[in-house]
């Protein structure tokens, strides 16, 4: 198959071709020419206005659900959502039923998605069950495929275990991806604890929780010498924290989900369970600590935290509804959105080059004789983001009816083009 890219702009941050504007020719999978000019046919001829093209964006953290809750996602819908928001990798929590916790749990998530147009990368659970009590077989998953380890909406609450989970790790190089909240603190909360959950009269999840985790698991970083990432940090103190403990040479790093950086706590007001996700959103003052945080480098990349959710789940109670919104499909206009201060490349860079460094994946390149790993996207149009645009099987996103700004158009990976 050849496909044929015109007048494309490439935005690939450290590479030679970046900001230039080319024709790219892809052969069977493979970057074969690229010029300002080509006249090749082409099976597929992709030239629209404002064309970009960068390495294949690559998300660090959504629940597929599958194998057991295939309901609410799978495998291909997954894939599906994720190329629709113009991701060509995406890492899956352990969160299934059986949990990820074993060499056979891991060569089934790969085996499956081996067909599928996105490279789907499992996460393997840090304790069996994740359930927080015992360690899981952390080295065989790791030796099958597993990129990090984490229990996922779970987050390791104890000390000793978690002390331990480093330790073992840090033999291999290993990994592990926390979601900074302390339960004990937050358990009854629905929302951020501040003045609208006062004002809606909802139990509040304090700032303190997330913090308090994120210090005791610093604490066990510094003692270990082990890695840990932080996904879904949303408060400013936080980000002090992680800021602080690499000022120490400590390997921490940290990513936040593109709803964090746009909506607040003041979101709720209609009581509408879209809103309901945990860590929750905050106050204004956070949102804006994030993104300061983005452009500062303190936040190494984005996390779609994609938790698709069925009908049943989100349309009750509010405080009975499960957590979580999609993710995949609206993330970069999310992006585009909450953050048109921050220059383009920084964001790619955050969405195609660090999350691949952090788990140590090889960045693609866009000359000649690479291998296709690329996404095509126009980062400038604004668009109206309905249920027409959403490939997952769940529809629990806020976002449906409003505005964004920048789409995916496409990706190009495993021989194929998939066009969004």
């Amino acid at each position: 198959m050849r496909t044929l890219l015109k007048n494309v702009r490439i935005i690939a941050p450290g590479q030679p071709l970046n900001g230039q504007k080319k024709d790219i020719l892809v052969e069977d999978g493979h970057i074969t020419q690229v010029a300002k000019t080509l006249d090749s046919t082409a099976d597929h001829l992709i030239s629209t206005k404002n064309l970009h093209v960068s390495p294949g964006w690559m998300d660090i953290f959504a629940n597929f659900w599958d194998p057991g809750f295939e309901y609410k996602e799978d495998l291909t819908t997954g894939a599906q959502a994720a190329a629709k928001g113009g991701f060509t990798d995406v890492m899956v929590m352990p969160n299934t039923s059986p949990v990820l916790e074993s060499k056979a749990q891991i060569e089934y998530i790969t085996a499956k998605s081996a067909s599928l147009p996105v490279t789907i990368h499992p996460i393997g659970s840090v304790s069996k069950g994740a359930e927080g009590k015992s360690l899981a077989e952390m080295y065989e998953m790791y030796r099958s495929g597993a990129l990090a380890f984490s229990d996922g909406v779970h987050p390791v609450q104890s000390s000793g275990l978690l002390l331990k989970a480093l330790q073992y790790i840090k033999a291999f190089g290993g990994i592990l991806i926390q979601i900074p909240d302390d339960k004990d603190i937050s358990h009854n909360g629905l929302m951020h604890e501040g003045l609208w959950s006062t004002r809606l009269g909802m139990p509040g999840k304090p700032a303190i929780a997330e913090e308090v985790l994120i210090k005791r698991d610093l604490d066990l970083l510094r003692y270990t010498g082990s890695r840990i990432h932080f996904t879904g940090v949303s408060t400013e103190n936080s980000l002090n924290l992680i800021r602080q403990a690499r000022t120490e040479g400590l390997s921490v790093s940290c990513s936040v989900t593109p709803y964090h950086l746009l909506l607040t706590d003041e979101s709720l007001q209609q009581y509408d369970s879209n809103y309901k996700v945990n860590p929750p959103l905050r106050e204004q003052k956070d949102v804006t600590a994030l993104a300061a945080a983005v452009k500062d480098g303190v936040v190494d990349c984005f996390s779609s935290y994609h938790i698709p959710q069925e009908l049943d789940g989100k349309q009750k109670e509010f405080e009975y509804a499960e957590d979580g919104m999609i993710g995949l499909e609206s993330a970069f206009g999310v992006l585009r959105k909450a953050l048109p201060q921050i220059e383009l490349d920084r964001v790619i860079e955050m969405l195609s080059v660090n999350p691949r460094r952090l788990f140590g994946l090889e960045v693609p390149r866009i000359e000649e004789g690479a291998a296709a790993n690329l996404t095509l996207f126009d980062p400038e149009i604004e668009w109206v983001f309905t249920e027409a645009d959403i490939r997952s099987k769940s529809r629990n996103s806020p976002f449906l009816g409003q505005t964004l700004k920048g789409k995916p158009l496409g990706i190009l990976h495993k021989h194929q083009f998939t066009p969004a």
